[in-house]
């Protein structure tokens, strides 16, 4: 079973959230605050994190940073923000994906089936130097092990099934945030500047005034 951690201090919504996940058979634990969440992490066991930003105690964006350090178990974050410089900025805390309230559980159940789902394929792809397995979600360059958030790995995962093609920075981000993420484009090029920098910069070449195109070096 899997077991998740939601972080979240309005209790009504807390309670919402742990009702619908475990309607689907999650395993569900709560926290009220930063603090709580943390300690709560650290004991360990957990396959996701639903975290909301504004925590009593320490709030969400450090809560995450703090995760990070030690783990790359997805982190969705809540929150009633809707700024696109704030998703931009969870992006670059590493979170796996961000839904801004109101939203409809459904469609935070449908985010979680999604991501253990793409973490459950068992296929392995090869295309020059890097190895990519689904079903761990491993990446090796020449051998070597690459450590990739959430987010990398699927953008490296869409780049690679789609090589030699000319992608749009639009298309990239309906395909790999979803066609219901309201954020700019530019989510898209933060995450391949970072993916660059751990693959190599000879993979995925620019086109200028319009995306992206992936090439096996």
């Amino acid at each position: 079973m899997k077991k998740i951690l939601v972080v979240e201090d309005e209790w009504k919504m807390r309670r919402l959230i742990k009702d619908y996940l475990v309607k689907e058979g999650y395993h569900v634990d709560e926290a009220g605050d930063g603090m709580q969440a943390l300690e709560m992490f650290q004991e360990g066991g957990y396959d996701l994190v639903i975290l909301d930003i504004m925590l009593p105690k320490m709030d969400g964006w450090s809560v995450c940073r703090e995760i990070r350090r030690e783990s790359m178990v997805p982190v969705i974050m809540l929150t009633a923000r809707s700024e696109e410089n704030d998703q931009i900025f969870g992006f670059e805390l590493e979170a796996d994906e961000y839904i801004t309230k109101p939203f409809n559980p459904r469609l935070l159940v449908a985010r979680i089936k999604a991501i253990f789902r793409r973490a459950g394929k068992p296929d392995k792809i090869s295309r020059g130097d890097i190895e990519i397995d689904e079903g761990s979600r491993k990446v090796e360059i020449k051998g070597e092990a690459v450590e990739l958030t959430s987010k990398e790995f699927e953008m490296l995962l869409y780049f690679v099934q789609n090589r030699g093609i000319a992608l749009s920075r639009e298309k990239i981000l309906n395909s790999v945030w979803g066609w219901d993420y309201f954020g700019d484009v530019r989510t898209v090029d933060t995450h391949v500047k970072r993916l660059r920098k751990k693959i190599g910069e000879i993979y995925i070449q620019t086109i200028r005034g319009f995306g992206y195109r992936f090439e096996e070096g």
